[in-house]
């Protein structure tokens, strides 16, 4: 790119930030325009999409080259993203695990965590199954695209794409910016996967609410047992009310040591980790093997995977009550950053190159609904837990409360609880999800 009109990171940063203000302020209106506006586009899709308007229009840039009048040609760099997918991420997944409580998710009933476990089971068979039937019928729409070039250390490959579909759609948008990171996706075509993601996760989303509408005939045709449902409304709402408390500056400092306390020691343990493993897999003769296997090289993956693992821990000791003063919230803050920084990685004129993607999505989504439906019939669960269980991995801590408050608003709760389960399993299901994505599009 040419040099933007501001390179400066400080103009930069609060650039991006009156954007996300902007989003969140015109999303909060309840009557006129931006409330209609925003039951056709979601918010989350602004904060991505006003950075690429602002770097396609030139005004910032996440690279550029400029000829000095001696004609040498310099690089700039911003260091924005790197800085929000190195701290923030991983303090946002501290966050928003913090809470996690394994005990009260397994006091949900069976039915609630099988129609989970289905939703991510679906998302992780329903990718390869996607991309090889594409593979038969149009061959070309998986064929590795040789422009734009990657830069060193990135990649073009659509599977490595795709992947992060499988972070976003078991976990959320920081399983999401975890997959990009670890398999190297060329971010110059990011755009397109963000744009699948979009599209399909909110039309998959718009189906569900307008099941909710239609939740008695649905509950019917599944001869589901709904007085659980009743069960869980006063479970939530006691929980709500016994964590919720109106934050001090304390709390807030608190929570801060605690995110990214944990980031410290996972940036100083992923060092000798990543390094041990590299030695490893530098030892395995199988190319597949090896090339399976190389995310445990990754830096990255383990300061992820022991943020989370401590954030758990953690949720096992009075650490957890900080929910209620807000820590997920917080984390949002946060992922909201990294994606704003991810928007500004974007080439508008890119998203649409490639339909073929629109389509892999659609067929993947229509697979995990379909196992969701079958499993809800085969044991009769309610609509609630099938939605729910859905979006605890679609849409993650985003949308699953919107979700489990249209059927009731104390049981917006148990969204939020299955949905940090999701960000907990988010990256090591999406590597499982992975690795059948690259035998199926090798096959």
């Amino acid at each position: 790119m040419e040099q933007p009109l501001f390179t400066n990171d400080a103009i930069v940063f609060g650039i991006l930030m009156i954007s996300l203000g902007f989003v969140f302020y015109t999303e909060s209106k309840t009557s006129g325009f931006w409330h209609k506006f925003y039951k056709i586009v979601p918010g989350l899709f602004m904060a991505y999409f006003i950075p690429a308007i602002f770097t396609t229009a030139g005004i910032i840039a996440p690279e550029w080259e400029t000829v000095t009048a001696a004609g040498e040609t310099v690089k700039g760099k911003s260091q924005l993203y790197y800085v929000a997918s190195r701290f923030l991420l991983p303090a946002a997944l501290v966050l928003m695990t913090l809470s996690i409580d394994l005990k009260a998710i397994f006091n949900l009933g069976s039915k609630a965590l099988i129609m989970f476990f289905t939703g991510t089971v679906g998302i992780i068979i329903g990718g390869p199954i996607a991309v090889l039937l594409i593979l038969y019928f149009s061959p070309e729409t998986l064929a590795t695209p040789t422009f734009p070039v990657p830069v060193e250390g990135e990649f073009n490959d659509i599977w490595r794409g795709l992947s992060t579909l499988a972070g976003s759609w078991i976990g959320g948008g920081a399983n999401q910016s975890a997959m990009l990171e670890i398999y190297n996706y060329n971010q110059k075509l990011y755009g397109g996967m963000v744009f699948v993601d979009i599209v399909v996760a909110n039309v998959w989303m718009a189906i569900l609410l307008i099941g909710i509408g239609k939740k008695d005939r649905l509950n019917k045709w599944l001869k589901a047992d709904t007085s659980a449902i009743e069960e869980l409304k006063e479970k939530v709402t006691t929980f709500t009310q016994k964590v919720k408390k109106n934050p001090t500056l304390t709390d807030l400092m608190i929570m801060l040591a605690l995110a990214f306390g944990a980031v410290a020691f996972g940036h100083f343990a992923a060092k000798y980790l990543s390094i041990f493993f590299e030695d490893v897999i530098a030892g395995i003769k199988s190319n597949v093997i090896r090339n399976i296997f190389t995310f445990l090289g990754s830096k990255f993956f383990w300061l992820v995977s022991i943020s989370t693992l401590i954030a758990i821990l953690l949720s096992y000791t009075r650490a957890r009550n900080y929910e209620g003063a807000g820590a997920s919230k917080l984390g949002s803050v946060f992922i909201y950053i990294l994606v704003a920084s991810i928007g500004m990685k974007m080439d508008l004129g890119m998203i649409f190159d490639n339909w073929g993607l629109i389509v892999i999505g659609i067929v993947w989504m229509a697979i995990h609904a379909g196992l969701l439906i079958l499993v809800a019939k085969l044991i009769r669960a309610p609509y609630f837990f099938l939605a729910v269980g859905s979006q605890a991995n679609v849409g993650g801590a985003a949308s699953a409360p919107i979700v489990a408050s249209a059927f009731h608003p104390s049981l917006a709760t148990v969204g939020v609880l299955l949905a940090v389960f999701g960000y907990a399993i988010g990256t090591i299901a999406a590597i499982g999800c992975t690795i059948l994505l690259e035998l199926a599009a090798t096959f």
